[in-house]
């Protein structure tokens, strides 16, 4: 007996929900719960299925092949701990959250390594025995140190890659390598504040609130289909130091939201934009 996820996005017509559960019913397989979602504005239907039995993984596929309408997509996927490799700078709060989590339950996730373009945080990660990269920029230019980067994440072959804070502005080379498996988090409630010193700039606008965002990443700068968000509110007491303070809570609780979201099949992307079911 398995556990496996079903996640179909096709173009919408009648009597989809019907058909898909029909077809779950002739392979015996007892559905835990389901969630759709029609977009009607671009005619797109999403459902997402978890099933439970014995799978036939090609059979089953095929007969949905059959079924649902041309230029459907659709995946099978085996409820197993997803593995990771984090990328990071200097900043420990959004890396560390992941790192308690992931150790005492919060995440049911597999930390396959770390790797920073700086050695700043190899005594932390070093300390939950999870390997740690030291990849330099220095004196390299960014493709040749996204190529060693590369090299230092292909033995790992995670699920996805999280940008736990890593400072670095990528080519579109490495985002190619990576399609919808890069999860970015920004310090800023997009499309607020893109680019760099948000919290300063957020300061100078003299905000109510400030948040963060995770996303994907895709070739234009903090602009990536987005996972979720969240905001804390603040006055004009804050200094630019106070707002940046106060976003870090922000920014940690928000990626590791999204990575389970991510991690447990619930995100699908569709051009710029996601549907995530609860």
């Amino acid at each position: 007996m398995e556990k496996k996820t079903l996640r179909t996005d096709c173009p919408d017509s009648k009597g989809l929900i019907a058909q898909i559960t029909n077809i779950c019913q002739k392979h015996q397989l007892n559905i835990i719960k389901n969630s759709e979602f029609v977009d009607h504005q671009y005619g797109r239907f999403f459902m997402r299925t978890e099933l439970e039995g014995y799978f036939n993984d090609e059979t089953l596929l095929a007969d949905l092949d059959y079924s649902l309408p041309p230029g459907s997509k659709r995946s099978l996927i085996s409820q197993k701990r997803k593995r990771i490799v984090i990328l990071v700078t200097k900043e420990s709060h959004c890396l560390g959250d992941i790192l308690m989590k992931s150790t005492y339950g919060g995440i049911d996730v597999e930390i396959a390594a770390v790797i920073g373009n700086y050695n700043a945080l190899e005594e932390l990660v070093t300390k939950f025995n999870i390997p740690y990269h030291t990849v330099s920029h220095e004196g390299l230019s960014r493709e040749e140190h996204e190529q060693k980067v590369m090299d230092a994440i292909a033995p790992y072959t995670p699920d996805y890659v999280i940008l736990a804070k890593y400072m670095r502005i990528l080519t579109p080379t490495f985002v190619a390598a990576y399609e919808h498996k890069l999860i970015n988090i920004h310090h800023s409630f997009l499309p607020a504040f893109i680019g760099a010193r948000p919290y300063q700039q957020a300061f100078d606008r003299g905000v109510k609130i400030i948040g963060a965002t995770a996303h994907f990443v895709n070739n234009d700068l903090d602009e990536g289909p987005i996972i979720t968000q969240d905001i804390a509110h603040i006055d004009h007491a804050y200094s630019a130091a106070d707002l940046a303070k106060a976003g870090r809570d922000v920014e940690r609780s928000v990626l590791s939201r999204a990575l389970q979201q991510v991690l447990d099949d619930k995100v699908f992307v569709y051009g710029n934009r996601t549907v995530v079911f609860k």
